[in-house]
């Protein structure tokens, strides 16, 4: 019933990787896309997605990585990127929460990864924090779309990225009391929707404080339709296929 378009599975997190993946079939999440964003978790990935066929991947370096990726890096990226089960590029943006130092480099990271994308004609998974001006101007030079995902921003700027084609990962932080995210997503059209957990980041109420997992991710979709005042039948139907058309998922 559901797709997880962004969650890292990694045994950094999880003791039984076999028992995770158990309880979110368990739990209506027929597929996960793991995103790996630097080089462990990169390969961690690659491993997963060929030992399970409801698993699938998106890769690309964060902008937390920008002083450890060389271009040798990224041309390993592009080979990776040729895999079938490695679905969009990212997660990959901007991130100057804890200052603007590098503010630059990260830049040229994003923007080269952007292009490998444009080029691959992969969807781009995007991060973006602290960062929303330069984040949109990148976009606009490369011909990309996909996913921002962890959306927590306002309507406006949600309306300047649907202008460029891109759809929203609603996550955990849609349940938190003191989050104004739900008006917003009431607003946005669900047919750019998709739902994420970000596991094991971002538990969704009522199991905040505790390591998330796909098997929450009900309880997004419960908050949704909610808001929307629609059936969670309807939030899982239309999500799944909007993760499909941009993923290319069969």
């Amino acid at each position: 019933m559901f797709i997880d378009t962004h969650c890292h599975l990694s045994k950094e997190y999880y003791a039984d990787i076999f028992q995770v993946l158990k309880e979110n079939k368990e739990a209506d999440v027929d597929t996960i896309i793991i995103s790996g964003c630097d080089k462990e978790s990169i390969k961690e990935s690659l491993e997963y997605i060929n030992d399970y066929s409801f698993v699938y991947a998106t890769i690309g370096y964060h902008p937390s990585e920008v002083l450890k990726v060389s271009d040798a890096d990224l041309e390993k990226l592009k080979k990776d990127l040729l895999n079938k089960k490695v679905v969009g590029v990212g997660e990959i943006g901007l991130d100057y929460h804890y200052g603007k130092e590098d503010r630059d480099k990260q830049i040229i990271l994003f923007e080269k990864q952007l292009k490998i994308a444009e080029d691959l004609k992969k969807p781009v998974v995007i991060h973006s924090r602290d960062a929303t001006k330069d984040t949109i101007d990148c976009l606009k030079k490369y011909k990309v779309t996909g996913i921002i995902h962890c959306y927590s921003g306002s309507l406006e700027t949600a309306q300047e990225y649907i202008k460029l084609g891109y759809s929203f990962g609603i996550g955990g932080v849609i349940t938190f009391k003191n989050s104004r995210l739900s008006e917003v997503v009431s607003k946005i059209p669900l047919d750019r929707i998709v739902l994420e957990t970000d596991s094991p980041y971002l538990t969704p109420h009522p199991y905040r404080g505790e390591i998330n997992s796909s098997k929450y991710l009900v309880y997004v979709a419960e908050k949704i339709a909610e808001c929307k005042n629609i059936s969670l039948e309807e939030v899982g139907k239309v999500t799944t296929e909007n993760a499909k058309n941009i993923f290319r998922i069969s």
